[in-house]
C-alpha cells in the first residue's frame, strides 16, 4: 500500500464505528440474484445529487488538526494496528486490501438498504444467526448476542481520542476515496456523522423480535438458510442495513454500541462552528 499511515487511520475509524455493526453483515439477507463479484475498486453506489442540490459542509475537519500531528508514518502497519487493538485482533479481523475504499463504501452503505459483501472491510463474525421456534413463530434467540461480546469489548476498550485524531490527521485521503466512490461534491465527514445519527436513532423493540424465512420456490434450497431471515414487523424490515444489524444483535449490545457511537460523534463534530 502506498500510504501505511492512511490505512492505519482508515482501520482505526472502521474499528471504532464498525466493531458493533459491520461484523453482523454476514447475517443480512443477500440480494436474490446478486451480480458476480467485482473488484472493490468499482463499487456500485447511488448516483450523487446534482451540484445545485448539494448542501454546504456541516462538520468540517480543520486542517490545523492535521498540522499539529507528527508527520512520520508508522513503519509497520501490523505493529501500529496491534498497538491499538491487539495483535490477535489485527490478524483475525481486518481485510487490508484496498482498505480505504472499503471503509468509505461501508460507512455509506450502512445508511442504505443493502451492504454488498464484497466491500466488507472486516471479516464476519463466526458462528451463525440463531432463533427460537415456538409453534409457527420464530424469534431471535437471546443467546445470539453472546457471539458479539469480544467485538464489543474491543470497541469499548479502544482509545477513541487517539483513533479519531488519526482520522482527522488523514482526512484528505478519506475525502479523496469518497469522491472516487461517486460523490465528487460531497463531504465524507458529513456523511459519516449522518450515518452515525441514523444508527443512534435505531428503534429498540420492547420484546422478542419475530423473524421469518421467506418461501423459496424451486428445487434448489439455500445451503445457509439462516442468512435469509427477515423481520416480521414491516417497520423493522424497512430500516437501513446498519439499523437492521443493530436490532439483530440484541438490545443490550445495541445500547452498548450506541453509547460508543455517541462518543465518536462528539469527537468527529468537535471542529464544527458553534451556533
Amino acid at each position: 500500500m502506498k500510504n501505511a499511515s492512511y490505512v492505519v487511520a482508515a482501520a482505526v475509524l472502521l474499528a471504532l464505528i464498525g466493531l458493533g455493526t459491520w461484523y453482523w453483515w454476514n447475517e443480512t439477507r443477500p440480494t436474490p440474484m446478486a451480480a458476480p463479484s467485482a473488484p472493490v475498486a468499482s463499487p456500485v453506489v447511488a448516483a450523487p445529487a446534482s451540484a445545485a442540490s448539494e448542501p454546504g459542509i456541516k462538520f468540517p475537519i480543520e486542517a490545523a488538526a492535521a498540522a499539529s500531528e507528527p508527520a512520520a508514518s508508522p513503519p509497520n502497519l501490523s505493529a501500529a494496528l496491534s498497538d491499538l487493538f491487539g495483535k490477535k485482533a489485527v490478524l483475525s479481523l481486518f481485510q487490508l486490501d484496498d482498505f480505504a475504499r472499503r471503509v468509505v463504501a461501508t460507512v455509506d452503505n450502512l445508511g442504505r438498504p443493502a451492504a454488498p459483501a464484497r466491500l466488507w472491510p472486516l471479516n464476519p463474525a463466526g458462528g451463525r444467526f440463531t432463533v427460537i421456534k415456538q409453534g409457527d413463530e420464530e424469534t431471535i434467540s437471546p443467546d445470539n448476542g453472546l457471539r458479539y461480546t469480544p467485538y464489543l469489548l474491543l470497541l469499548e476498550n479502544v482509545d477513541l481520542g487517539q483513533a479519531v485524531a488519526l482520522y482527522k490527521r488523514h482526512y484528505p485521503q478519506f475525502q479523496q476515496a469518497y469522491e472516487e466512490l461517486g460523490f465528487p461534491r460531497r463531504y465524507f465527514n458529513d456523511r459519516l456523522v449522518e450515518v452515525i445519527d441514523l444508527l443512534l436513532a435505531t428503534p429498540e423493540p420492547g420484546g422478542a423480535v419475530k423473524v421469518r424465512l421467506p418461501v423459496i420456490n424451486g428445487p434448489v434450497q439455500p445451503k445457509r438458510p439462516w442468512v435469509l431471515y427477515e423481520f416480521e414487523d414491516p417497520a423493522l424490515q424497512s430500516l437501513s442495513s446498519g439499523q437492521q444489524i443493530l436490532v439483530r444483535m440484541g438490545p443490550v449490545n445495541q445500547r452498548r454500541t450506541k453509547a460508543r457511537l455517541a462518543e465518536i460523534r462528539a469527537l468527529l463534530t468537535s471542529d464544527a462552528p458553534r451556533r
